[in-house]
């Protein structure tokens, strides 16, 4: 803390210069003040925002005369002349009611208003965020149109837009600030665990759907910008403090508290600068589904029980194979192994909330010094360094808690009225964040190997039968004498071996995930449109570097770092036409990266503006997005217990290794086959050598009563490695206003090809894999070999990463309506509608995972002043349910209805806003990720203190 105060002390000290201060207020025709209106000096730097009263002070380096330019979002600008030091400004702004003239960057890269951008655009402002029922301004997106929010946990919440949500979003970017927000291990973004602060934020955009032709690769599904206030516009000392409680079923009622400090200060028109601190902690959702997916209807008495929430359990073998090496030891007698039956036995799992403490913790730390050499804006001069660090629960094929999880972000940029040039690093370090089924699992066999733990299954099973025990009292039996030692959570003997698990990265004994990665970024853009006036016209460029460095724990960088470039370049060509009614614009980028060929990605649009008013606006776009494979999809191998991950990049085949051992059957066979008590599998043979597991699944079904018929089922998996996948974008939309009501219509069509996912493979130890093989062919058959390593366990299962060669298609369309209605009262709605093609006959082993509900409908009522001083808004949301299908587990989202409230009111003497809000008001517990904790009810006090 004393190292803060001292940063803000250099950041902050007084520093005295001759300066004009000029005061005033800033109303709506109806006389009441309008908060947050933006004040500045024009062509100078020199700005300020009014308080809650309307009532803003602007210091101004400049003697009059000068002009002063008011802008709030809603409303006309209005500019000011400035005669005198002395004089007293008074504003009145005349309301729009639309908005449409809102201003946005990211459709084009350029400002422009909202009704003018090619495609669709969502935006959220300070107003916005203002009004939001929801605990946090970014939860509160999720009531725009076409987003979709997957909660992994309270503080890690991934973004979506038109279908194939996941938690690990590749297909999705968050910029802050110019930078990208993704993970450089995971390559996706963890939420806002880095991104910006509540009250620090100016503006948030978000463009649904591909993106490709301005931004790159990764913005395939959309891109989310979230922009923080300028120093020098945005002043003063801005704090704010949430207190309230969760509650859910699982977990109980449980404090929250949330709460940030913003100090921004301008000390002439040249340099700036500001410096955010929040600090979030809560207990969090109880992840406790403990249904038997594999084996609906299934509970814990299940001989074979694999739980959703329940770890360790995962350690299944076949009994009757263990009984077979009792007896092979001389343990059993050979006639004992008849009375062990012929299917697999799991080990005693331990629940997840026993694995972890539950808790979520997010600081994130920023600060940014600003330097304009010529006191404007026409060079700005910018160093920004983001910190953030905490606890949260990330889903991928397993569960993982990430835990003193740490990343960093550093950028420079130089930016302009028409250009920018920016170079960014983000680096993060894993901490102490650990598997949580690989911690259940070392832990199990931490008290008791998994050999022992069966082999003592075995032998009490066979006793109980031969004491004339029923099969369900024989495993009932087994069970309690194999559990004999257990591990009981809360004990000193469990936190102790807990806490040597977690803290090993060594698979075989160890959960603890490593990484050091860094991600080295990039990017400049110029505008010509003062240069060459006839067509405005924008270029551009990016580059990226991956420096990967799991210490070999996820990916195959064991002997050191994996470097993997890309870089891109764009252009774009934006024409007005018919005294600017028609927008015409063209623009095309071309990327490339390491491992494939370059990709050009065009897209072309027209903005036609109807009416007296230019109000109704028709828009149609089409373009082709790309997304290059990641450095997961690539580089991964990662044991993750029922299966290992292998990335299919050529050179990652074969740094993957593993020795695994080789099992004989009663016959003595196996170890002949594979010619050894050992074989070493390489990423090779999962790609070149391996059964789908859809068909080792089928074989393994009927092998027991109809061998022949169960060989003919076996189909080799054929997997292609990764390459880029691609879309073509179809959408046509509406904007405008009619008899009071503002309307935004929207339609899309896309066709997915080489649509990029996972196929879980099942790899023979022995023999080569191919279609039907001939079980008649005899013991010298490579085929006859393979079905031979299926039947015995000789198997090792992997998940590939790979392309599928059916066309996927989706539509969708979306409405929102919104209109003042009574006095200040405002109502919106939106709906949305979504689908998706793919012929999952023709790839039945691919899994699309489009993870969307067909329909949604969101919408809100408010009042910001339903009387003097107080305002209140209420949201709701509803969706139909929908098939979530993921590396953790298939199954269906339930549909959801949810309602938020708030009620706010302000404290001028204070400059301060009290809100009061809950969310999930009366309504049931819910889930948007299969395998997360269902979402309870969260109730919270706010003060916000600004200046």
């Amino acid at each position: 803390m004393k190292i803060y105060y001292f940063i803000l002390t250099l950041f902050f000290c007084s520093i005295s210069f001759a300066q004009s201060t000029i005061s005033g207020s800033v109303k709506d025709n109806k006389n009441e003040p309008i908060p947050g209106a933006n004040i500045k000096v024009v062509g100078e730097s020199a700005g300020s925002v009014s308080d809650v009263d309307g009532k803003f002070v602007i210091k101004v380096t400049k003697k009059p005369p000068f002009t002063l330019e008011i802008s709030s979002i809603g409303y006309a600008t209005q500019k000011v002349q400035v005669t005198s030091a002395s004089q007293k400004v008074d504003v009145v702004l005349n309301s729009t009611d639309t908005q449409l003239d809102e201003i946005v960057v990211a459709a084009s890269r350029t400002p422009e208003r909202v009704k003018e951008s090619p495609v669709t655009i969502e935006r959220m402002s300070v107003k916005d965020i203002k009004k939001t029922a929801s605990p946090t301004f970014y939860d509160g997106l999720e009531n725009l149109k076409e987003v979709q929010m997957n909660t992994s946990s309270m503080s890690f919440k991934s973004i979506n837009t038109r279908g194939f949500a996941t938690v690990a979003n590749t297909r999705f970017m968050q910029l802050v600030d110019g930078m990208d927000n993704s993970s450089p291990l995971l390559n996706f973004v963890i939420g806002n665990m880095i991104g910006i602060s509540e009250i620090d934020v100016q503006s948030v955009e978000l463009l649904p759907g591909a993106s490709s032709a301005l931004y790159g690769a990764n913005a395939f599904n959309g891109i989310m910008f979230m922009n923080s206030k300028s120093p020098f516009t945005s002043q003063g000392v801005s704090a704010y403090v949430k207190y309230g409680q969760t509650n859910q079923k699982a977990a109980g009622t449980n404090d929250y508290a949330d709460y940030g400090v913003r100090v921004a200060k301008a000390f002439d028109n040249h340099f700036a600068a500001k410096a955010n601190f929040t600090f979030l902690k809560a207990t969090d959702w109880f992840a406790t589904d403990y249904r038997d997916i594999n084996n609906p209807g299934k509970d814990r008495s299940y001989y074979n029980y694999n739980g959703l929430n329940v770890y360790g359990d995962e350690a299944s073998t076949n009994i009757k194979n263990v009984g077979q090496t009792l007896a092979n030891m001389g343990l059993i007698p050979a006639s004992a192994v008849n009375l062990l039956p012929n299917y697999n036995v799991s080990r005693t799992g331990y629940n997840e909330v026993d694995l972890t403490d539950n808790k979520v913790r997010n600081a994130k730390i920023d600060f940014s010094l600003h330097a304009r050499p010529f006191g404007n804006e026409k060079l700005e001069i910018i160093w920004q360094s983001k910190f953030g660090f905490g606890n949260t629960v990330y889903q991928g094929a397993n569960r993982y808690y990430l835990n003193d999880f740490f990343m960093e972000q550093h950028k420079l940029e130089l930016k302009g009225k028409n250009f920018f040039l920016r170079g960014y690093t983000t680096t993060e370090d894993g901490g102490k964040s650990y598997d949580m089924l690989f911690t259940a699992l070392n832990i199990n066999r931490a008290w008791k190997s998994d050999a022992t733990w069966f082999g003592q299954y075995a032998g009490q099973f066979i006793q109980s039968t031969l004491g004339g025990a029923t099969p369900d009292q024989a495993h009932a039996a087994a069970r309690a004498i194999a559990d004999t030692g257990r591990l009981i959570p809360g004990t000193d003997a469990f936190k102790a071996a807990f806490n040597n698990v977690i803290s090993n990265p060594d698979v075989l004994s160890g959960s603890k995930l490593v990484d050091n990665s860094r991600i080295y970024h990039s990017d400049a853009n110029y505008n010509f449109k003062d240069v060459f006036k006839p067509v405005e016209i924008q270029v551009g460029g990016s580059f990226r570097q991956y420096r990967l460095n799991s210490h070999g724990r996820i990916y195959t960088d064991a002997t050191g770092p994996i470097y993997y470039n890309e870089y891109g370049l764009y252009t774009q060509a934006q024409k007005k036409l018919m005294e600017d009614r028609l927008k015409l614009t063209a623009s095309v980028r071309y990327d490339k990266s390491k491992n494939f060929d370059g990709n050009f990605s065009p897209r072309f649009s027209a903005v036609y503006s109807a009416g007296a008013q230019k109000n109704h606006t028709f828009r149609g776009s089409f373009q082709t997005g790309f997304r290059n494979p990641s450095t997961q999809d690539q580089y991964i191998g990662f044991n993750v217990g029922s299966a290992v991950l292998v990335g299919s990049a050529p050179d990652n085949l074969v740094r993957y290794t593993e020795t695994l051992p080789v099992a004989n059957d009663i016959y003595g066979n196996g170890q002949n086959y594979a010619g050894g008590t050992t074989v070493v599998m390489t990423g090779v043979n999962a790609y070149n050598n391996s059964y789908t597991a859809a068909s080792a699944q089928a074989f393994a079904a009927m092998a027991g009563t109809n061998p022949v018929a169960a060989a003919a089922l076996l189909r080799k998996s054929n997997a292609t490695y990764v390459k880029p996948e691609t879309v073509k974008a179809f959408e046509l939309g509406y904007r405008g206003q009619f008899k009071g009501f503002s309307f935004d219509i929207n339609t899309y069509y896309n066709v997915y090809n080489n649509f990029l996912g996972n196929l879980t493979v099942v790899a023979p130890l022995y023999g080569t894999a191919m279609d039907s093989p001939n079980i008649a062919a005899g013991p010298t058959d490579p085929g006859f070999q393979s079905i031979h390593a299926l039947t015995s366990g000789n198997t090792r299962a992997y998940q590939l990463y790979t392309n599928t060669d059916i066309e996927i298609k989706s539509l969708g369309f979306g409405i929102g309506v919104a209109k003042k209605v009574y006095k200040n009262f405002e109502v919106s709605a939106n709906y949305n509608y979504a689908q998706f093609d793919f012929d999952q006959a023709k790839d039945p082993s691919f899994e699309a995972g489009f993870n969307t509900p067909k329909h949604r409908v969101k919408a809100s009522f408010g009042n910001e002043k339903l009387f003097k001083n107080f305002g209140f808004n209420v949201s709701g949301r509803w969706s139909t349910s929908y098939l979530w299908q993921s590396t953790f587990a298939d199954g269906m989202i339930p549909s959801a209805t949810v309602f938020d409230a708030q009620i706010n009111y302000s404290i001028p003497k204070l400059k301060s806003v009290l809100k009061l809000g809950a969310a999930n008001i009366g309504g049931k517990e819910y889930q948007q990720v299969l395998g997360a904790g269902y979402i309870g009810h969260q109730y919270f006090a706010s003060l916000i203190i600004n200046p």
